[in-house]
């Protein structure tokens, strides 16, 4: 009997550790026995778009497996995210390093990963992983573009549809450099589109638009084949999988001549999806933290890069050409302000990559330069944040008004002197605001809202008082401005463009100041892309597109020009480098 009452007490022994999974222990080292903790325990960390919800499944005190529940972050930072979490499970720690551009992303990521342990109660003993050594390796290719946004990856599919071997260098750890940041849409005249709308428009309307906006100072050669080519390029894309049909306007526009995504998506999210599954369609090698650092030539002939890799090793890519599209400089504040003092202490928009590495690259080759001082300012963006809200909410309804709840400028001028406007008002700074209305009508309004970057109330006086502007000259405004909607006349700034009646509730608010958006200076190419030098040569192999040129957009560029200049001259590079190069 005794032998059976002893068995059942083991057996209920037994049955109660394993019903308590979790009640297991480890030696935490400090000399005390911890339970092990099993199971799944949900995290959240704030993102950049909003809350990013992670779900942690631990086996024994060991992350086992790291879900994403939610978020609302860029398309871009999908790798970063998969990476991050990748080296957590692999070290069972959070003790890694932040992704450069996507810093926000990253920190909630690993906030969450953090909220997910505290919940469990878990000890974790980091893990040492296995470094995988990247190869530093000279090779060789056709051609070797440097960037990989829209300008670079625009190059790399037209160069290999025409039959180059291509390798993409990119120092981020993510493709898309500014294009992922690209909010509003891409400018074209003449679509179809356009057509099937009954909107009345010309590559010669547009060539006048941009000129005048860039103040007479755009160069009109590269400006004509920019706007005669912009149909064909909308196009083109579509054909790579992209959705341009909405059509809208910006500031500087005559016409709605905007081509925006579907269903009011960012155009560089949209594009860069259309992009990432023609670099994989197309096997085009890609090669993320890969940073170029000096320019190999013979002579005035450029036959590759060298590059460094992200263990700080470098090695040599040659290449029959080379395709410059890097993008500009409006996040190194050294070279903005050697060209503009007066922008000493202004925030950017621009991703951290855009430092402008290649122009000391380039110095050996006596490369030309042009427009370098002209810096445009974007002028909604919300401030210390750094966060810019797209020239399409000004475009879809918005107004701006300043502390006293006043109207002060046509919301749809060009960048420079909306700039110019708000920073005269009180405090440098003023507000956008709009209705739902406007909010339903594009996915990046509603973007800033999830994000917590708009003030929201239910009525007009309300919304004053939470911004702490005007209330009642506010409602006045509002007022007059409905009454300049009705009638289809803004008799007091000549804003041609009254689509909405701001009237539904919620109503929201903003506050906005300018800070560097784009830089309109850079390497002087011709009309095949080919950089010329100081002398006025062309250098033999070298191209150039996207932002990392100058010339196009003079002294300021109108909201949608810089999609079509990634992809026009993005595109004309990868075609005519890879037609230059046959035979060799």
């Amino acid at each position: 009997m005794k032998t059976i009452y002893k068995s059942l007490a083991i057996i209920l022994t037994l049955v109660l550790v394993l019903s308590l999974g979790a009640c297991q222990t480890n030696n935490a080292g400090n000399g005390t026995e911890q339970e092990l903790v099993n199971g799944q325990f949900v995290g959240e960390g704030r993102g950049k778009g909003g809350p990013v919800k992670l779900e942690l499944t631990f086996e024994n005190s060991v992350i086992n497996e790291i879900k994403v529940l939610e978020h609302n972050e860029s398309d871009y930072t999908e790798p970063v995210i998969a990476d991050l979490t990748n080296q957590m499970i692999k070290t069972n720690s959070t003790n890694v390093d932040i992704v450069s551009g996507a810093t926000l992303t990253s920190h909630a990521v690993i906030n969450a990963v953090k909220d997910a342990i505290k919940k469990s109660g878990a000890i974790l003993t980091a893990k040492e992983a296995i470094q995988e050594s990247e190869k530093a390796e000279d090779i060789s290719t056709d051609i070797v573009i440097i960037g990989s946004g829209g300008a670079g990856l625009s190059a790399a599919v037209e160069a290999t549809n025409s039959g180059a071997k291509v390798i993409v260098v990119e120092k981020n750890a993510f493709m898309g450099g500014n294009t992922n940041y690209a909010t509003g849409g891409m400018n074209a005249a003449g679509t179809k589109y356009q057509e099937a709308k009954g909107i009345e428009d010309s590559p010669e309307l547009h060539f006048q638009d941009t000129m005048k906006g860039g103040h007479d100072k755009n160069d009109p050669a590269l400006l004509k084949v920019f706007t005669d080519k912009a149909a064909d390029t909308v196009y083109w894309l579509e054909e790579l999988g992209a959705k341009l049909s909405e059509i809208g306007r910006s500031g500087g526009q005559s016409v709605d001549r905007i081509h925006k995504g579907p269903e009011g998506m960012p155009i560089g999210t949209h594009l860069m999806k259309v992009f990432a599954n023609q670099v994989e369609k197309l096997n085009i090698e890609v090669r993320l933290n890969t940073k170029a650092v000096e320019m190999i030539s013979e002579g005035n002939k450029v036959t590759g890069i060298k590059v460094e890799n992200k263990n700080g090793d470098t090695y040599t890519i040659s290449a029959k050409a080379v395709i410059l599209a890097s993008g500009g400089f409006g996040a190194n504040p050294d070279i903005v302000t050697k060209y503009k003092p007066e922008l000493e202490g202004f925030g950017t928009t621009n991703q951290p990559g855009a430092t402008g590495d290649v122009f000391s690259m380039l110095e050996k080759l006596d490369i030309a330069l042009t427009d370098m001082k002209e810096i445009q300012t974007h002028p909604t963006v919300v401030p210390r944040i750094n966060e810019m809200i797209t020239e399409g909410v000004r475009g879809d309804g918005a107004i701006l008004v300043n502390r006293d709840g006043k109207r002060f400028i046509n919301e749809l001028e060009t960048r420079d002197t909306v700039s110019k406007a708000i920073l005269s008002q009180e405090g440098n700074s003023a507000f956008l605001i709009f209705d739902q209305q406007v909010v339903d009508t594009a996915s990046a309004i509603k973007k800033y809202r999830d994000a917590g970057l708009l003030t929201e109330a239910t009525s007009l006086k309300e919304l004053g008082e939470k911004l702490k502007i005007n209330a009642t000259e506010l409602e006045g405004t509002i007022a007059a401005y409905n009454e300049y909607y009705k009638g289809q006349n803004d008799s007091e700034f000549g804003r041609r463009l009254l689509n909405v009646e701001l009237t539904k509730a919620p109503f929201y608010g903003v506050e906005v100041s300018p800070a560097i958006h784009h830089t309109m200076g850079g390497i002087k190419i011709n009309t095949n892309t080919e950089v010329i030098n100081n002398s006025g040569n062309v250098v033999e192999g070298l191209y150039a597109a996207g932002e990392v040129t100058g010339g196009i957009h003079g002294g300021n560029r109108i909201g949608g020009n810089a999609v079509t200049d990634i992809t026009v001259f993005g595109k004309i590079a990868g075609k005519n480098a890879a037609e230059a190069i046959k035979g060799r």
